[in-house]
């Protein structure tokens, strides 16, 4: 058993995070696993109060989830504020939807690169919608006139962003690459420049203007999605960052590319214009999909780096 647990973790690695930032820990005991966040890769300037990071928790637990569902088991999560304990569960049958998305574990990737022109069509999206409902979150396709005022959010907060105070100082802590390391995003997931400012995708190569990288020819319309939980505690944004890895990896299977575009829900004033107070319906991420290119898979820290003694 600790071994079929071990390769579920190290599966549950897998799940994005903010600049890659792999903030949490696993703790393996005879029947369950508890997953926490690691608030020492906490992005203070970025995620000064932990909602990214919980959400980043969030798609561990899922991941790890799906994981023991493939090998057969029937986990039972519980969600606290600082994490969740899954529990190994009785055996069971994985069923091909479970199949599925356990298989498209290692092919989701964020995409950076320009996406094809072509429209996601309407099923796919519904199966994405449906997905999110599945983990108790909401999953919304602005028409085009909101997407265009949710693409002016996004440019608004990436200048705010930048504004901030050791804005900078931590991006370059989670790209510069002198040493082997295995976290951060490295050179080949920063993606083209963008002359046209048609998307307002976050500049990882800032710092290094150095490299070379042509500018690419982004799509006019791209397809957002807004992801939303009834809630904000903590144990929401556990439940939020659920939601958006079943999503990941159903437009995975489906042959879609993603990209969280992250900066609208980074800036208080401008999150507020993605949530619904009155109905208790908070904004927690901004997805971009669409059809693009494959890309590599940023690297991850080692079982060693993760697992907890319990």
């Amino acid at each position: 058993m600790r071994k079929t647990l071990e390769e579920c973790v190290r599966s549950a690695t897998t799940a994005p995070s903010l600049h890659n930032s792999q903030p949490w820990r696993f703790r393996i005991h005879d029947d369950r696993v508890d997953v926490l966040a690691d608030p020492a890769r906490k992005l203070a300037v970025l995620d000064p109060d932990g909602r990214e990071m919980m959400i980043s928790v969030g798609a561990a637990v899922f991941t790890l989830r799906l994981s023991l569902m493939r090998a057969g088991f029937v986990p039972q999560p519980e969600i606290f504020d600082d994490g969740a304990t899954v529990r190994v569960g009785r055996p069971g049958t994985p069923t091909p939807a479970v199949e599925a998305l356990a298989a498209a574990i290692p092919h989701r990737h964020t995409n950076r690169q320009p996406f094809a022109r072509a429209a996601v069509p309407a099923a796919v999206l519904a199966d994405l919608i449906a997905a999110a409902h599945r983990e108790g979150a909401l999953l919304h396709v602005p028409p085009p006139v909101a997407r265009n005022a949710v693409l002016g959010l996004s440019r608004v907060a990436d200048r705010r962003l930048r504004a901030r105070g050791g804005y900078r100082a931590e991006l370059a802590r989670w790209t510069t690459q002198r040493r082997i390391r295995r976290d951060g995003v490295p050179p080949s997931a920063y993606g083209p420049g963008d002359p046209a400012d048609t998307l307002p995708l976050r500049d990882f190569g800032l710092l290094q203007p150095q490299l070379s990288r042509p500018g690419g020819r982004f799509e006019p319309d791209p397809t957002l999605l807004v992801l939303a939980t009834r809630g904000d505690v903590p144990a929401d944004r556990v439940r939020a960052g659920q939601a958006l890895q079943r999503v990941l990896l159903a437009a995975t299977w489906h042959g879609l590319a993603v990209t969280p575009i992250s900066q609208p829900v980074e800036v208080p004033a401008l999150r507020e214009r993605l949530t619904d107070v009155r109905r208790n319906v908070w904004g927690q991420m901004v997805l971009r999909v669409g059809y693009g290119v494959p890309v590599m898979a940023t690297p991850r820290r080692p079982l060693s780096e993760v697992l907890a003694v319990p």
